[in-house]
């Protein structure tokens, strides 16, 4: 027990029963007595008969011991609350525990005047003890919620990844109703298909030019459009054969062919010929 409370510690009696004492300070100031009485405006000593038989059986006898700025109910409140510690921890070491809950307390109520008598004080007393606990009682609600929220949200995950784990089992009714949805899905895709087909061929009639005014190919060629008649082109050409003397050519004086000797006079006679005969006229190799 030194080893944990050091100086505070004190060993009253090494017989049986032992007897402890520890004091106690809302405050630790490391030893500094000066710094110590400025800083704790109460304090305590925690009174321990421990049994022989102790913890394993029994508990141990406790009281409290005012040594500053605490009045007689006070001291009866830190000893009820020492017990019910030491209760909760039956069976085990306890000490410690007991002395944490009363630093605890007294770190709470660590103001002047809790030992004054007066009525004023108590009342004041009383008040500041109401509204601690309601505090109190506001932190340990927030602290429940938090804790009940992230469980919920635990159990919700864990739902999950069992649900991802197993799968959905097929039964009767979840076909039925998967079926009734995925054939609404394939009507409304059907739909949307046969109106985009409209939309197109719609487009396509718009591009088509109207060609019900022109002539074809074979009514240009056919003189049926007043164009080009090939076979009246053909017709013509061979009464233009049989019949040469009739040709008149627009724009072309046909007496200038008609005197035969005007052509001899050009030299073009065949016994002209003879004079171009390079074998007389070649010399002798």
């Amino acid at each position: 027990m030194t080893a944990i409370f050091d100086s505070t510690f004190e060993v009253i009696s090494d017989s049986q029963p032992f007897e402890w004492s520890v004091k106690l300070l809302p405050v630790d100031c490391g030893g500094d007595e000066e710094e110590e009485e400025v800083q704790n405006h109460v304090a305590v000593k925690l009174l321990a008969k421990i049994p022989l038989d102790y913890p394993e059986i029994s508990l141990p006898e406790l009281d409290v011991e005012v040594i500053k700025g605490l009045s007689e109910e006070n001291r009866q409140e830190l000893v009820e609350l020492a017990n019910t510690e030491a209760q909760s921890n039956e069976g085990m070491p306890a000490i410690f525990a007991i002395c944490e809950v009363l630093r605890e307390w007294l770190g709470d109520n660590n103001v002047k005047g809790l030992d004054d008598a007066s009525m004023h004080a108590q009342m004041m007393r009383k008040q500041k003890e109401a509204e601690r606990t309601k505090q109190r009682e506001t932190q340990e609600f927030e602290a429940q919620k938090k804790e009940e929220n992230v469980s919920q949200a635990q159990m919700d995950e864990a739902a999950v990844r069992k649900r991802r784990a197993d799968g959905t089992p097929c039964t009767q009714g979840n076909f039925e109703v998967w079926k009734a949805r995925f054939e609404t899905e394939m009507a409304e895709r059907a739909l949307e298909e046969e109106e985009r087909v409209i939309l197109a061929v719609g487009k396509k009639k718009e591009k088509v030019v109207d060609k019900s005014g022109r002539s074809t190919g074979f009514e240009q060629f056919s003189g049926k459009v007043g164009m080009l008649n090939m076979e009246d082109i053909e017709r013509a050409a061979e009464e233009a054969l049989e019949d040469e003397d009739e040709i008149h050519i627009e724009g072309v004086d046909q007496n200038l062919f008609e005197d035969d000797d005007d052509l001899d006079d050009m030299g073009f006679d065949s016994d002209d010929d003879e004079d171009f005969d390079t074998d007389e006229d070649e010399p002798d190799i």
